[in-house]
């Protein structure tokens, strides 16, 4: 048997089937040049702008391959052909998956980007614990476009989509129960990101445990504590609770008291002003607000000093503190002022 041009093979000619090959080489070079164009005036423009928006817009071009082009060809060429319904059908079917999916990648490259700029910024500044945050919602994101993504193939596949997201918030709301605790942490760690109550290193005070922030988690926090071992503190917790938080502070107001005996001599009771305020002038990092004779205590006589220092570091405090009590020390030795300790005097009468 010889085959013409217009001889009829499976309701069309070869000269049909000519034409629909010679359509998919055409089409398929044709989008290749045209992307390849696109690409170049992408590439140029690129490098004239700080904007990153074409740099994904080239990364998205070279991102199609080859095979796109050639099924976008066999689709326009298969189009001009009669065929079974059913073959039709899947050439649709095809189509929607390929755009659903290249959509989907482009919509990642942008989460992609913006999350590492916001990792790369806060990295700079130090700030892990936002870095992580950051990252696990770039992941939610991106699970959310292919989740998107699937549910239009399936409801363009004529799959009703409604049972099944209607099932999906079943499914959810019981996952969300058996994992209410869980999921409480989870949303006490996106209020500590946006809210930032503290962060890692801030010296923190919960209940009657005190210590250093050294990583805030999805579900818990760790601290450091002043005796060395690490505290786990759930992230629900802490946004329940009061904390002190004193890597906040400018400044430490320290308040001290002590006291001397009661034998001690008025004039030398009133010299203490004057001692005490030029002890703690000469302490670096440290104002003086006020030197109080207080009260007459039980066995002495008692003074309340108030000053600040200029750090929220508690070993600075500690240092300063200890430079102003040698100091006092060493005065009152000079002036012969003594301090006080618990004593009791009884009097008794000779009947």
């Amino acid at each position: 048997m010889v085959f013409g041009l217009d001889s009829v093979l499976w309701n069309n000619t070869i000269l049909d089937y000519i034409i629909a090959m010679g359509i998919v080489a055409l089409v398929a070079v044709a989008l290749k040049v045209f992307d390849l164009f696109l690409v170049s005036i992408f590439k140029r423009a690129s490098k004239k702008t700080k904007n990153k928006l074409d740099d994904l817009i080239v990364e998205f071009l070279l991102g199609i391959k080859w095979p796109f082009f050639v099924f976008i060809g066999l689709y326009l060429s298969l189009k001009t052909l009669v065929l079974p319904e059913l073959i039709m059908k899947a050439l649709d079917y095809l189509l929607i998956i390929f755009i659903a999916f290249y959509a989907g990648k482009g919509l990642v490259s942008v989460i992609n980007h913006f999350v590492n700029k916001e990792v790369n910024k806060r990295e700079n500044k130090e700030d892990p614990e936002s870095t992580s945050m950051v990252k696990f919602f770039g992941t939610i994101l991106k699970i959310a476009v292919w989740s998107v993504a699937l549910l239009m193939v399936l409801g363009n596949f004529g799959i009703e989509i409604t049972p099944l997201i209607a099932g999906l918030g079943i499914g959810g709301i019981a996952i969300a129960i058996a994992l209410q605790s869980v999921l409480g942490d989870l949303f006490a760690a996106f209020a500590i990101y946006f809210d930032k109550p503290f962060k890692d290193g801030d010296f923190i005070i919960i209940g009657n445990d005190l210590g250093t922030i050294k990583h805030i988690g999805i579900k818990s926090t760790r601290i450091e504590t002043l005796q060395g071992q690490e505290l786990v503190v759930s992230n629900s917790e802490l946004t329940n609770i009061r904390i002190n938080n004193y890597k906040q502070m400018k400044k430490r107001r320290v308040v001290f008291t002590f006291g001397v005996e009661y034998s001690t001599p008025l004039t030398k009771l009133k010299k203490i002003d004057e001692i005490i305020k030029k002890v703690v002038k000469e302490v670096k990092h440290v104002e003086l607000d006020r030197v109080h004779f207080k009260e007459f205590g039980d066995f002495s006589l008692n003074y309340e000093i108030v000053y600040y220092v200029d750090s929220p570091d508690y070993n600075k405090y500690m240092d300063v503190q200890e430079e102003i009590n040698f100091k006092i020390k060493e005065a009152f030795e000079k002036e012969k002022i003594v301090f006080a300790f618990p004593t009791q005097t009884l009097f008794v009468e000779k009947g």
